[in-house]
């Protein structure tokens, strides 16, 4: 029965007309000057139990108006159309497609009925008309589709915020492993479909549905969930449903679960003094902030009294017809039993009252002292008021969004089963007053476990650096899998993919970020770049200063025995050489790729061919002269020597300029050698073309060794098989050890290798052929006169004579 409700609305009422004049027949009828109706379950064909109480009446809303109201008993959908017709008939008829402005039915606005069920059954009927159909309780989200139910007005939030909240309490815990128990109805169905669709992308797995009849098998439901591991349970079902699945709970020993409770029985009275129940784990109710109504208790004793006389002349009269229908029951319930029945919805059938009375006290222009009863008072113009309104009601905000939606303000109380009588805590609350707000104090939740908030999750969550490898249907379910270098995991973002670290960044196996990998190369700043720079800049120091010495001396034995004119083109080679060793250090380009090797290859090459003509002129002159006049005629004739350097630096010179067309050299950054580290490198060009270029080097090399070594029993001061050996030797040792360095190391350092190679090439024939003479040019320059010369070749004569 709902008898409560009764008296929440008939508070609504009350003032003082109500206490001077008596009800005429019922305490269901009123007569006013404006009459609400009112739609309430006072029979229940399914037993159900909702019940309200607690509201205050406000004395100086509408002025010098009196308010009536008709209530009918709203039992079941396909009994109560009567009733319904009644409500918006006019003078006992209904007139269809009548203007709106023409139309005036018996009721200006309607409260009720419980339930999405029955409300989505009859909301057609007064929606069509647009009169204000201001509901308590029903919450079924369609409802606030106002293009299909335009005129429908709720104060209580929607199953779309329940259902927010309900994820909230959810996520607040960290579950993500739970079951979803409903009913066959409107309310039942529409919040599955809504738990469904906002639980995407949260991480909450909805593990096992089902909407329960009363004759469904609830004890083969409770264990299907308990086999499946289930350990929070959302029961989002009308209060019978919801007392049925709990009693079956207890019978079947159903324990250490987390029951989340929906409105409709968050605040049951009856099930938390069920015995056992303390067993079946830790319930969560989700309500409305209750509030307090002074003088209600007053107001229910004065309407019901209190006296055993009164309660046993009720008894008599159970039979008579009371409150415009027949009620068995109603006249048997006593002020106590109304006062502490279930409070849930109190409040919303009061600010459903207030609702109406504030729209009706704006469509009458009412002031502080009367209202103007002569202004066209139509339904619809009520409602147009209603959207405006914003006005406080016992401590709470009574306002209203587009879809007629009220403020949301929930609380979440917890079942004290473990006292006597059982008590239900406050342990959170919901707002969306402004900006949403939640909170759940932890400490007032003493788990049935007494340990830690209770494990419902499929799967335990993963370590840190670990994605989630999903196993069968469920996204909850699912294993480990850590990720590997190079990669991270980001819960936030995605948590069942290792994600590719960028290429400027590396990670360790098992990361949940990335680090910014160093671009590494060899800086101007390092001490080893320094050191090869500072020789480089010495070297050309001394070519320069040996080619000046020897400019100065050009016409001495010892520059001509040199080669004269080519020890100038042997220096100069030496000096641009050098140049190319200061683009190996700092940030790599196109252009310091192109330069550091090319530079070098070629003029050091020329360099060598110098020093092959020189090794076989000497050769020529002492020993070919003899041997083969006519060869060594032709050779002095055509100026074989230039010839010679020529061809070869022309050869060299195409086969450099393809080895840089062919295959450009190219900067590359090497970020797999190391893991936290960017290689800034020049790669090499084409291997073939790289191959002939020192290959005609290498060969040029041989020659000269070949030469010298033919050369080694010639006059001291033309002998030059020591020093140009050595210095070959140390080329080849020193591209041999670099090449060996490379092909087996991987480190910046293989560049300041490649300097040094070539440093150190450029030093072998500087110290061995050119030194050795600047030092006879400078210190002995006894030895550096034609006498001199002339007696070193005669001492070699002589020598070729006796043998």
């Amino acid at each position: 029965m709902r008898l409560s409700s009764i008296y929440i609305l008939l508070v609504g009422f009350t003032n003082c007309f109500f206490f001077k004049s008596s009800c005429s027949a019922s305490d269901f009828s009123l007569e006013g000057d404006y009459l609400l109706g009112g739609l309430f379950p006072l029979h229940e064909i399914e037993k159900e139990t909702t019940l309200f109480s607690d509201i205050n009446n406000s004395t100086t809303l509408l002025p010098n108006v009196s308010l009536g109201y008709d209530i009918f008993d709203h039992c079941s959908n396909t009994k109560n159309f009567n009733s319904v017709l009644n409500l918006i008939s006019k003078n006992g008829s209904i007139k269809p497609k009548e203007k709106l402005n023409n139309y005036q039915p018996k009721v200006i606005a309607l409260t009720g009925p419980y339930g999405s069920t029955r409300t989505i059954t009859i909301a057609p009927l007064f929606t069509m008309d647009l009169i204000p159909m201001v509901t308590y309780g029903a919450t079924s989200y369609v409802l606030s589709n106002k293009l299909q139910y335009p005129s429908f007005v709720r104060t209580i939030p929607s199953n779309k915020d329940m259902i927010e909240m309900i994820i909230h309490i959810i996520r607040w815990f960290g579950w993500n492993w739970v079951a979803f128990l409903g009913s066959q109805d409107d309310y039942s169905s529409d919040g599955l479909k809504l738990f469904n669709k906002y639980i995407n992308n949260t991480g909450i797995c909805l593990a096992y549905q089902e909407g329960l009849s009363l004759n469904a098998n609830y004890s083969l439901t409770l264990k299907k969930i308990d086999m499946l591991n289930i350990n929070v349970i959302v029961v989002f079902a009308l209060p019978q449903y919801a007392s049925k699945i709990v009693k079956a709970a207890i019978a079947n020993n159903i324990q250490d679960k987390v029951w989340i409770a929906s409105q409709t029985w968050a605040m049951n009275q009856q099930l938390p003094k069920e015995p056992g129940i303390e067993k079946i784990g830790t319930v969560i109710g989700i309500t409305e902030r209750l509030l307090s109504f002074p003088g209600f208790n007053q107001f229910v004793y004065k309407a019901r009294g209190t006296s055993d006389a009164d309660h046993n002349d009720a008894e008599g009269k159970v039979k008579s017809k009371t409150c415009n229908q027949v009620c068995h029951y109603c006249s048997l319930l006593t002020a106590e039993e109304i006062i502490n029945e279930n409070p849930s919805f109190s409040f919303g059938i009061y600010s459903a009252i207030y609702t109406i009375a504030h729209a009706l006290h704006k469509v009458l222009q009412c002031d502080i002292n009367e209202c103007q009863k002569n202004t066209m008072t139509k339904p619809y113009m009520l409602l147009g008021e209603i959207k405006k309104l914003n006005f406080p009601l016992n401590g709470r905000q009574v306002k209203y969004d587009d879809n007629y939606d009220p403020a949301i303000s929930y609380k979440v109380v917890l079942w004290r089963t473990d006292v006597n009588p059982p008590q239900f805590e406050t342990v959170g609350t919901y707002e969306k007053h402004a900006e949403i707000t939640f909170t759940i104090n932890n400490s007032l939740l003493p788990w049935h476990n007494k340990v830690s908030v209770p494990f419902s999750n499929c799967s335990v969550e993963c370590k840190v650096g670990h994605s989630r490898q999903t196993e069968g249907f469920h996204s909850c379910c699912f294993t480990c899998r850590k990720c590997p270098p190079n990669s991270y995991v980001d819960f936030s973002r995605d948590p069942y993919t290792c994600f590719p670290c960028a290429e400027g960044e590396w990670s360790d196996e098992g990361s949940t970020t990335c680090k910014t990998r160093s671009v590494v190369y060899p800086q101007f700043t390092e001490i080893a770049s320094i050191t090869v720079m500072v020789s480089a800049a010495c070297l050309i120091i001394l070519l320069i200063a040996i080619f000046c010495l020897f400019a100065y001396n050009y016409d001495t034995p010892v520059v001509k025995s040199a080669g004269g004119g080519m020890c100038f083109l042997m220096l100069t080679s030496l000096i641009m050489s050098s140049i190319s060793v200061f683009f190996f250090f700092g940030k790599p380009t196109f252009v310091f790729c192109l330069l550091r090797n090319v530079i070098f290859a070629y003029f050091f090459t020329v360099c060598i061919s110098c020093l092959t003509v020189r090794a076989f002129q000497i050769i020529s002159v002492f020993k070919m002269a003899t041997q083969f006049p006519k060869l060594h005629s032709l050779w002095v004739k055509h100026n074989g020597q230039r010839l010679f350097i020529a061809f070869v630096s022309f050869i060299h010179f195409i086969s450099c300029v393809i080895w840089m067309t062919v295959d450009t050299f190219k900067l590359i950054a090497d970020s797999w050698t190391f893991k936290d580290q960017i290689m800034l490198i020049c790669e090499m060009g084409n291997t073939i073309c790289f191959t002939i270029v020192m290959f005609i080097s290498w060969f040029l090399g041989f020659l000269c060794l070949l030469f010298s070594y033919m050369g080694r029993d010639l006059p001291k001061n033309y002998n030059e098989a020591k020093s140009i050996t050595f210095s070959l030797i140390l080329y080849y040792l020193s591209w041999i050890a670099y090449f060996t360095a490379y092909l087996t190391l991987k480190s910046k350092y293989i560049v300041v290798l490649n300097a040094v190679a070539q440093v150190s090439s450029i030093n072998g024939i500087l110290f061995s052929y050119f030194i050795p003479k600047s030092y006879i040019i400078i210190f002995q320059p006894q030895k550096n006169t034609p006498a001199y010369f002339q007696t070193s070749i005669q001492n070699y004569t002589q020598t070729i004579s006796r043998t």
